[in-house]
């Protein structure tokens, strides 16, 4: 009997294409980063209230953070051990540092410290939001390496036309070039968003009125002291809550995310469809099978993979977006199991970023295609010639051409006949004989 028992693809099949993102979101990286909580607490209280807490040496901080940065996976093992009699997970690594202090002598008086005033959700909020901010900047890295990929690309194609399809008919000309640089400035409209969303925690206690800390004094300002020590450890803290984090932030980073996703779905779709009608061509790796029995396909299947996968992250970002900004008066726990999925949601946007990277490391465009598309459709500059005809005076020009145009085919004598036919000057006759649809691109190629 088969007992692998790794149930997501993300765990098995694409692993290896997320481990730059995918261990953020493990189990035992998210015990780190409440172990780090944890500890530059204890830190901080220690350096901070010295009146109420025993100061700590240099020698014993080196110790603390030598805890801290010596983690490994024995002791991610041993707090899931503990997590198993204690049923509660920031429990356990409260347990697990004691265990770590009572072993060295000069750090056992200060047992008393650990997870002094705090609540659960104040050590998983801060460390989400750490985790958070730790993926948003490996996800930004691979994002602006498409954004640029697809911005040298556009440049590289800037004079390459192609035959523009509005409705799927054929319209006024671009450039391939110009084309992907309208995919690469959306996707640096929604960086520039992106990066801007700072996630943020919460640490004010029970049900965030810094119950506790008021026990040691009721004249401080504990929100004040509460947003320096999030500064230690890289962190924005939310001074208004409920128990929990309203989880606002967390949505503003979904909802951005969406619309970055939703940005690669619909270059993916073009891109397929451009393959579709062998305007683009693929580069062969001839160690790669397109079909088990049609030997000569060349499958698009880099941007097939990458818009399924982001629909998929879509369908989570969206849920979670809308479940985690409500809970029930000062909390439910209803939250807590849906944050445990928000890597599942990340690491399906980041595979679909690297996906569709990959697929345009391939691309090349098929110039003859391109060119007998636009000589099959002398048609599309009739948007030039009922425009020099209004320039001229003639009020009637659109419905002039249309009668001539609409529905037709042209080429490129019936083209010159009709221009030659028209109504007006030699010198906009001459303007109109002298475009092709090759050369009718605006400024697309300055675009």
């Amino acid at each position: 009997m088969l007992k692998d028992k790794l149930v997501s693809p993300l765990d098995s099949r694409y692993s290896n294409k997320i481990d730059e993102i995918n261990y953020l979101f493990s189990e035992s990286y998210l015990n780190k980063t409440r172990l780090l909580v944890e500890l530059n607490w204890l830190l901080y209280l220690c350096k901070k209230l010295p009146n109420n807490f025993k100061k700590l040496s240099i020698v014993n901080q080196k110790l603390i953070n030598g805890i801290i940065d010596n983690f490994n996976q024995n002791d991610a093992k041993q707090i899931k051990k503990i997590e198993k009699k204690t049923n509660h997970d920031v429990k356990a690594i409260e347990y697990f540092i004691r265990s770590k202090f009572a072993a060295i002598k000069s750090l056992s008086p200060y047992s008393k410290y650990i997870h002094f005033g705090l609540t659960s959700e104040d050590v998983n909020s801060t460390s989400y939001a750490l985790i958070f901010n730790e993926a948003k900047t490996i996800y930004i890295k691979n994002l602006q390496h498409l954004q640029k990929q697809l911005y040298t690309r556009a440049k590289q194609w800037k004079n390459k036309p192609i035959l523009a399809r509005t409705h799927g008919q054929p319209a006024s000309p671009s450039t391939f070039g110009k084309e992907l640089k309208v995919f690469s400035h959306r996707l640096q409209n929604e960086i520039r968003i992106f990066k801007s969303i700072e996630i943020y925690g919460k640490f004010s206690g029970t049900t965030g009125n810094f119950h506790t800390l008021s026990l040691i004094s009721t004249t401080k300002n504990w929100s004040a002291f509460i947003n320096s020590f999030g500064r230690t450890i890289g962190l924005q803290i939310n001074p208004i809550t409920t128990q929990i984090d309203s989880h606002d932030s967390i949505a503003s980073f979904a909802h951005s995310m969406v619309r970055i996703n939703n940005i690669l779905i619909d270059f993916n779709r073009d891109i397929w469809t451009y393959i579709s009608n062998d305007l683009f061509k693929l580069k062969i790796n001839k160690n790669e099978v397109g079909s088990s029995t049609m030997p000569h396909k060349v499958n698009p299947i880099d941007f097939e993979n990458s818009e399924g996968n982001l629909q998929l992250a879509n369908s989570l970002l969206v849920f979670l977006a809308d479940k985690l900004q409500k809970s029930r008066l000062q909390r439910d726990l209803s939250d807590s199991t849906v944050l445990r999925n928000v890597g599942t949601a990340i690491s399906y946007s980041f595979l679909g970023i690297k996906s569709s990277a990959k697929g345009l490391s391939k691309l090349h465009i098929n110039n003859q295609k391109a060119l007998e598309e636009l000589n099959n459709n002398w048609q599309v500059l009739s948007e030039a010639i009922q425009i020099v005809m209004k320039l001229e005076g003639i009020d009637d020009a659109y419905e002039y051409i249309k009668d001539f145009t609409r529905g037709s085919e042209m080429d490129k004598e019936s083209y010159k006949q009709l221009v030659n036919n028209l109504p007006i000057s030699l010198k906009s006759k001459n303007k109109l004989l002298a475009l092709t649809p090759q050369n009718y691109i605006g400024q697309a190629n300055l675009l």
